[in-house]
């Protein structure tokens, strides 16, 4: 169905990483990931798979079972394990900013360097630069203000020459904002999802996949001017092309 609903990328992930999560033993994060990947991989033989974890044993036996690429959510703390087995797989990264501690003393700058600090880690660890992609992690080590301060200054992060990923969708932030519960923040995270390629976001994580594809082709089209040949030739009810979706 979220392929169908035009998503480009499925990303599994056996732990929780919200706030508070209990962590879980890599053994049962193995037995749940694998068998999904396993199946998608089978279903959707064309369709990129991500991996979500921060644990190298579980990156492995994903990728064993058809996994594509790995999403780190502690991309910004060094796993040498970890980066050393992506760069065995020549697969693509993502390198994910994270804190134990929403402490700062300038959140943009330090969430810009300690990003590039990570990318050099990977550089070194033999990961080709063009295969590593960023993620200011959004809604992790950060305060609700703080993850406004950061989505208004995500243009920011192209200094990094990367491809930048960002994960709003449903988060508490949004809730926060409007006082609404996960199942009733579609709309904030549509309108950060127009924020975030506004300001030359790349990818976009969510759950809401429809609605999301639409918001960010739109968003294309004014923003890169995705459409405008078949716009200026279609009338209100002729064709439409394909913009790029995430």
């Amino acid at each position: 169905r979220l392929v169908a609903e035009g998503a480009d990328i499925i990303d599994v992930g056996g732990e929780s990483t919200r706030p508070g999560h209990a962590p879980i033993p890599e053994a049962e994060e193995i037995r749940r990931v694998v068998p999904v990947v396993a199946a998608v991989r089978a279903a959707l033989p064309d369709t990129p798979l991500s991996i979500d974890t921060t644990k190298p044993e579980v990156a492995e036996a994903a990728l064993d079972a058809g996994a594509d690429l790995v999403n780190d959510v502690w991309g910004t703390r060094p796993d040498e394990r970890l980066l050393a087995l992506v760069a065995e797989r020549r697969v693509p990264l993502v390198l994910m900013h994270n804190r134990s501690e929403a402490r700062y003393t300038n959140l943009l700058a330090e969430v810009v360097a300690e990003l590039e600090g990570a990318i050099e880690r990977a550089v070194a660890a033999g990961i080709d630069p063009e295969a590593i992609v960023v993620d200011p992690g959004f809604g992790f080590g950060k305060t609700p203000v703080q993850n406004l301060v950061l989505l208004r200054r995500l243009d920011l992060l192209r200094v990094l020459g990367r491809p930048i990923l960002v994960g709003t969708s449903r988060k508490s932030t949004l809730g926060r904002v409007l006082d609404l519960p996960p199942d009733e923040r579609l709309e904030a995270t549509i309108a950060t999802t127009a924020l975030a390629i506004a300001a030359g976001v790349d990818l976009v994580r969510v759950h809401d996949v429809a609605a999301n594809v639409r918001a960010a082709r739109m968003s294309d089209a004014v923003v890169r001017g995705a459409l405008l040949g078949s716009l200026r030739t279609a009338g209100a009810g002729g064709p439409r092309g394909r913009g790029g979706t995430r």
